[in-house]
């Protein structure tokens, strides 16, 4: 039923580079010690709690929870949600900026939650690092409309349109000694 969803997950890769998805799926299958960096390897054991769904007992609250969205054609898991409030929290390892990827991971959340029935009244991003909490405003009119706007443009990509992205991109990328499209 969901082999054409586009993985949440997937969302800030896809912002970040198309190319890196091609590169993931091609690693896909090795052991992540292979091919993640350090930042990821810390981001993977922060989610460990949600992860194991060990974060919480409380029943009120939904972890690492399978979600869809038949209108955008989104599947994929959220960190958090609080049945009880209504908010939705998104977990990094570190925030220092709050990027546009994970606003659109977010919003993702958010359109399947309602969708499925779930009343979402607030987000939230929370940086374990510092134990820092970043509340955003749910999405409007306009930030509805770009989101729609990006899956729509992710869902009808191709690859062989792909001509590169910024050298400052390719830096920090896990796979841009495998990229052909390498600006490094």
């Amino acid at each position: 039923m969901f082999e054409d969803y586009i993985q949440i997950s997937k969302l800030n890769d896809f912002l970040f580079c198309p190319y890196s998805i091609y590169l993931h799926n091609v690693y896909e299958n090795f052991h992540t010690s292979t091919f993640h960096s350090n930042y990821q390897t810390s981001g993977k054991l922060a989610h460990t709690t949600i992860d194991n769904n060990t974060f919480s007992s409380r029943k009120q609250i939904l972890q690492s929870t399978s979600i869809y969205s038949n209108k955008y054609k989104l599947v994929g898991k959220i960190d958090t949600f609080n049945q009880k409030t209504g908010e939705l929290v998104e977990r990094k390892n570190k925030i220092v900026k709050l990027y546009d990827g994970y606003f659109l991971q977010i919003y993702a959340q958010y359109f399947c939650l309602t969708e499925m029935g779930f009343s979402v009244k607030s987000l939230s991003f929370y940086s374990l690092t510092d134990n820092k909490k970043y509340k955003i405003e749910l999405p409007d009119k306009n930030s509805t409309e770009k989101f729609a706007d990006f899956i729509n443009e992710m869902a009808n990509y191709n690859i062989k349109d792909f001509t590169g992205v910024s050298a400052l991109k390719c830096e920090k990328c896990i796979y841009s000694v495998l990229c052909p499209y390498s600006k490094c």
